[in-house]
């Protein structure tokens, strides 16, 4: 069944137009709970439009609502989450996003602050046998087309703590990426959103785009 999906992922997640030189197209997951899975509505399609100015990449910037039991997400090979607060998967939803990671789909869940407990908890029950792994400054990831030495960038402060950043390793990649401490998205909406310098939003942008290229890059997407 696995390979069966690892096909499904890999042959229908493409688009084609004679109008759009666009290949692919990014989701971002619609979940229950409370949790304002819609924050930063206009993260997705900036960051689309950063990395194929500047990656090569030829992300749709109209990127999709996909939920998180539905067979939909299986077109996605790149899946945003992101919100405030509570998550809560039902055991099909769970099992759904299970089998999408396991066929060689990546999920970035980013803390938008206030998810953290909710989201490990969440986490746990799809992976009971897998924990969170720290991702050390030196992983891959921070050393695609832009270099990131000193490990994930701090775009916005809450509590006085460091940008933390881990994973759920599956066959030696990553296929669940969690930015707490940080908040990318934020740094990726449109810059009277929020006012942060442009040196900041530059680095989240960047940030995120090394994160596309990574995640491509292991399911041979870009």
């Amino acid at each position: 069944m696995l390979k069966s999906l690892k096909i499904l992922l890999i042959g229908i997640a493409f688009v084609s137009s004679a109008n759009q030189p666009y290949t692919v197209k990014i989701g971002v997951l619609k979940y229950q709970g409370g949790g304002d899975w819609y924050s930063n509505p206009t993260a997705l399609s900036n960051l689309a439009v950063f990395a194929n100015q500047n990656i090569g990449s030829q992300i749709n910037p109209d990127y999709d609502v996909v939920e998180v039991g539905s067979t939909d997400i299986f077109n996605y090979p790149f899946i945003h989450m992101t919100g405030h607060g509570n998550v809560v998967f039902s055991e099909k939803e769970q099992l759904n996003l299970r089998l999408y990671l396991e066929a060689g789909g990546f999920l970035h869940i980013d803390d938008n602050y206030g998810m953290d407990k909710y989201i490990r908890t969440e986490l746990k029950k799809i992976f009971p046998e897998t924990d969170l792994q720290a991702i050390p400054k030196s992983h891959p990831i921070f050393n695609q087309h832009f270099k990131f030495p000193e490990g994930l960038p701090k775009i916005h402060e809450h509590d006085n703590k460091p940008p933390a950043i881990y994973a759920i390793i599956l066959e030696g990649r990553i296929a669940v990426l969690y930015t707490s401490e940080s908040d990318l998205g934020d740094g990726w909406e449109d810059e009277e959103v929020h006012n942060d310098p442009a040196e900041v939003r530059l680095k989240a942008l960047q940030m995120g785009a090394n994160i596309l290229e990574y995640a491509f890059k292991t399911s041979n997407r870009l």
